[in-house]
């Protein structure tokens, strides 16, 4: 390439280190909303301070079987669990200060006892999950918990409580009375009860066999890369998001301000050189991917220092994203200033672009949680092609060939934004 591109080329990025506000969006801006957003969203993953889910229970039984149910839910790691009234509950839900509210109502103990011994003629007790409808995954996190809880406690108390052992003489008496079940069934199910009485009177007074009836099996939890002993660092995913983000941010800059220099009529100027077209838009395209690319770089080995991100895939595959994205960035910025008319017009507009881009992209939070058909529409925007790849080489320990896809389609996009915008590139204005 000839000594006046490199020249330009040189002149750009002078101007930008020059421009200190310029160099803090790029640099620090990002640094800071990332850390942030790798803080909230879990971190390295094994945060001792997560935040754990509020809710309010209610006890309007005080019965044993209550009793077990709220302590063994205090318990749990995950919730945050605090007393309160039936009509309190409701209303610090409702106004969004617990999450979730459990009303467990009156004789919860008994009717649950004649519903764990198939009593026919009693109902199920019901109990109430108040909801803040904004947090419905929470919801369906506590009621599980729940449920299990209640299953481990009613058990324990029919297997050696004082409410199991009335409960038992009871169901055992209307059986024996009853002459709409078969004699066979009805047999078994005295034995049954029989040997439960047995079981009662074997415990001691107050207390029977530790931990009732539990869930019949443990899961184990394993976080899957291609890496060895790796585990997700919601850095990771945060510092990709971020950066992009604010490389296009850098893209709107560079549109922008090939604008005002051909409305101060520099580009006419740089016509009446002996400079071609190609040379003047190339010179500004590359500069600006340097930048970019540097961003990248400074961006992740802060994370890496700071919040061990580590590179478990392939390197050269991380390089490439970056190198590509950096490219279809500065050809972005090239369209802007084809496209656009004035710097004030067009500047919103390409904010408007960027942020949607960012948002379907999965800059902000990750695309599994988008509806299936938003999905499958964000397929095609660039930026989540870029924070694929980058999620691939950086967290999910994936090698280079998982990296070429997104690569090649971040060049494509590069490539056509540029020869759009320099065809379409206004030397003056109108």
């Amino acid at each position: 390439m000839s000594t006046a591109f490199w020249a330009l080329v040189r002149k750009d990025i002078q101007l930008f280190l020059m421009d200190r506000r310029a160099v803090i969006m790029s640099f620090a801006v990002p640094i800071f909303i990332a850390s942030f957003f790798g803080y909230i969203f879990g971190g390295g993953g094994n945060r001792e301070d997560g935040a754990r889910i509020p809710i309010l229970v209610a006890d309007q039984d005080g019965s044993a079987v209550s009793h077990e149910i709220i302590a063994s839910l205090a318990k749990q790691k995950t919730l945050d669990v605090k007393p309160a009234d039936a009509a309190a509950a409701r209303d610090q839900v409702r106004r969004g200060k617990a999450t979730v509210a459990v009303i467990i109502p009156k004789d919860f103990g008994q009717n649950s006892a004649r519903a764990f011994f198939g009593n026919p003629n009693s109902e199920k007790p019901e109990v109430s999950l108040l909801y803040d409808p904004s947090h419905s995954a929470e919801r369906g996190m506590v009621e599980g918990v729940l449920t299990g809880e209640i299953m481990q406690a009613v058990s324990k108390e029919m297997f050696g409580g004082a409410t199991g052992r009335n409960m038992v003489n009871e169901a055992l008496g209307q059986i024996q009375n009853s002459t709409g079940i078969p004699p066979q069934n009805k047999k078994a199910l005295e034995d049954l009860l029989r040997s439960v009485q047995q079981l009662n009177s074997s415990q001691p007074a107050g207390g029977g066999p530790a931990g009732g009836l539990r869930i019949p099996f443990t899961t184990h939890d394993e976080a899957v890369t291609s890496g060895q002993n790796v585990e997700y660092n919601g850095y990771a995913h945060a510092f990709a998001g971020m950066t992009v983000q604010f490389v296009l941010f850098q893209a709107i800059d560079v549109g922008i301000g090939l604008l005002l220099q051909r409305q101060r009529g520099l580009w006419k100027r740089f016509r009446a050189a002996p400079l071609s077209r190609s040379l003047l838009l190339g010179s500004r395209t590359l500069s600006a991917a340097m930048i970019a690319f540097v961003v990248f770089q400074v961006n992740f080995l802060f994370s890496r220092i700071a919040f061990g991100v580590h590179v478990e895939g392939s390197l050269l595959g991380f390089l490439i994203i970056c190198a590509a994205f950096s490219f279809a960035v500065a050809a972005f910025g090239l369209l802007i200033a084809a496209l656009g008319n004035t710097p004030e017009g067009t500047r919103g507009l390409a904010i408007f672009v960027t942020l949607m881009a960012v948002m379907l992209g999965g800059a902000w939070i990750p695309t599994f949680v988008f509806p299936e058909w938003m999905q499958r529409l964000t397929i095609v925007v660039p930026t989540r092609w870029a924070i694929d790849g980058l999620d691939a080489v950086v967290w999910r320990g994936l090698g280079l060939t998982s990296a070429l896809l997104p690569a090649a389609g971040l060049l494509a996009f590069a490539l056509l934004s540029g020869a759009l915008a320099v065809s379409r590139f206004r030397w003056e204005e109108f």
